[in-house]
């Protein structure tokens, strides 16, 4: 699903006109509508600080709405094989039903991804059994990892400032020379 489709599902979830979003985000209230369908159409895809600003208002995290594009089966099933390839995805059966698996053992990144997909297993159990209702279960989603207490969630320099880190690090060095 496209960022375009992901505002219009968010928008409409949260009972939105067009206009109103357009114009809580700061587009003029005479084209606000006609920018927001552009966006949700996705003749135009909004820049990263719209993104936030969209995600703002919808009280969502930026990352709800920038999903990767699986328009098509096709496009689908690429992402699930590209999974495959970096995580250790597999399909598999159990029970008679096709069942999809995460490898542990291709790497760290698939022990990260089997326990980020416990973390979700546990929330829709949770939901299941209703110890939490569906808009808890709803913000859990579209936050994450926000409210994931599974895990203990680190936040990390860019690589840019790591770099520029780096770089003065190394000419403090040479000044020391």
């Amino acid at each position: 699903m496209a960022i375009g489709e992901r505002i219009h599902f968010f928008r409409l979830l949260r009972g939105m006109t067009q206009k109103y979003l357009g114009t809580a985000v700061g587009f003029s209230e005479r084209s606000a509508d006609v920018r927001l369908a552009q966006y949700e159409t996705g003749s135009r895809k909004p820049k990263a600080d719209l993104t936030a600003a969209l995600a703002q208002v919808l009280d969502v995290s930026p990352q709800a709405l920038d999903v990767p594009d699986i328009d098509s089966y096709i496009g689908l099933m690429h992402t699930l094989f590209t999974l495959e390839d970096i995580y250790g995805l597999t399909v598999s059966e159990a029970d008679g039903e096709v069942c999809l698996k995460v490898n542990k053992d291709k790497g760290k990144d698939a022990a990260e991804l089997l326990k980020m997909l416990c973390a979700w297993k546990e929330q829709a159990d949770k939901l299941s059994s209703e110890e939490i209702s569906r808009e808890e279960y709803d913000n859990w989603r579209y936050y994450y990892p926000k409210f994931d207490t599974t895990q203990i969630w680190a936040k990390v320099p860019s690589q840019e400032l790591s770099d520029a880190l780096v770089e003065a690090s190394k000419n403090n060095l040479n000044d020391d020379k």
